[in-house]
């Protein structure tokens, strides 16, 4: 039996070509970049030229791209730099943030480094603006706003553009997690007020272990890892070159496809919405589903019942891949905390599930998931 995956906002298959780029990198081009003969200097090429990439897609400049370990190790650089370096006191973040968010700042807060504030989310799960406005007005110290862009449960897409003004009017630090879009999505960082944002390559079909962290050249802060020079004294240890290569061929062939592959998978992402609710009167769409949303995920609870109960376990068995939340926190039985928040608590009744779109994915395969469901439901 064929598998079928729908959990690609927790990760993506390998693009074939993005692998072709990288095999040259793990097999003879094998130089450290940080040596000075013809090995090193070939190798330290391919970075830079990964980051002039990377920095004209996202419309920033090639001084302001960091090549890191992927998205939470951009999250924690951006957090802990805005604290200990830009004179940042107080944290405004949301209860729905990536635990690489929100795990920062509650150590921050409890070792009485930052004073922590959450803003409001309207029913629909969006950050209220005008409860935003207000903390930020009455912080009386320089403060880090830490919000998503999407978010990697419900999908709930934040205009970063109006939290970014609101920002420049408070003269506050801002970070958005972008990892969920960053691949997804068009962005031009020379029009945005923003200081910091981050991607993964494994979300646009790129290699795991490799992601970037943007840093705006108008502000300056000190490395997070030390022990060495490279990326320009930003990060020491030996460049993942390989993953640096395959991140930036994915973000290249990702902006090259982004109107067919968005117009696709917002196209299934509606059929399966509109079929789940055909066959279960009782499920449930969580968050702005059919709004300001993202178009790779579809998050539905259905009503708790004995049977509705292992659900995920029952799918899997099924050979199919879904998720009841973030990947990183899925060996947890518990509703996640994504999902508390949306329903101030009141979600024990409730079986949410994940499913999130490739272009590899079809409507045959919606189809096979909704009668397998038809079943177990």
């Amino acid at each position: 039996m064929s598998r079928i995956y729908f959990d690609n906002a927790a990760t993506t298959s390998l693009d074939g070509e993005v692998l072709e780029v990288m095999m040259p990198y793990l097999t003879e081009k094998f130089g450290n970049p940080s040596s000075i003969y013809s090995y090193g200097r070939e190798t330290k090429l391919a970075i830079e030229n990964a980051r002039k990439t990377v920095a004209r897609i996202l419309h920033a400049n090639p001084g302001e791209i960091f090549f890191t370990s992927g998205g939470t190790e951009s999250t924690n650089t951006a957090i802990n730099a805005s604290i200990r370096d830009l004179g940042c006191k107080h944290i405004i973040t949301s209860a729905i943030e990536h635990h690489a968010t929100l795990h920062t700042v509650e150590y921050l807060a409890h070792s009485g480094q930052a004073s922590l504030s959450f803003v409001n989310l309207t029913e629909k799960g969006h950050v209220d603006m005008n409860h935003l406005e207000e903390l930020l007005k009455n912080s009386k110290e320089r403060t880090l706003v830490t919000l998503m862009h999407a978010n990697n449960e419900i999908g709930n897409l934040l205009d970063i553009h109006a939290v970014g003004e609101l920002c420049r009017k408070y003269d506050a630090i801002f970070h958005s997690d972008t990892v969920q879009t960053v691949g997804h999505y068009p962005f031009n960082l020379k029009e945005t007020y923003i200081h910091f944002l981050n991607g993964a390559g494994h979300k646009f079909h790129g290699p795991k272990g490799v992601g970037i962290l943007y840093v705006n050249e108008n502000i300056q802060i000190k490395p997070y890892i030390n022990g060495g020079s490279q990326e320009r004294n930003m990060r020491a240890g030996t460049e993942n070159i390989y993953g640096i290569i395959g991140f930036a061929k994915a973000l290249e062939l990702a902006a090259a496809r982004y109107e067919s592959d968005s117009a696709y998978m917002n196209g299934m992402k509606a059929y399966m919405a509109e079929k789940l609710h055909a066959e279960f009167p009782g499920v449930v769409l969580n968050g702005d589903t059919m709004g300001r949303s993202l178009y790779t995920v579809l998050n539905v609870s259905f009503p708790k019942t004995e049977k509705s109960d292992m659900l995920l376990f029952s799918l899997d068995m099924a050979g199919i891949c879904v998720s009841g939340g973030s990947a990183c926190t899925s060996g947890a039985n518990s509703v996640s905390h994504v999902i508390k928040a949306l329903y101030n608590g009141h979600s024990e009744d409730m079986v949410p599930i994940r499913f999130s779109f490739s272009r590899h994915n079809t409507t045959a395969e919606v189809d096979a998931v909704v009668e397998k469901l038809k079943e177990l439901v």
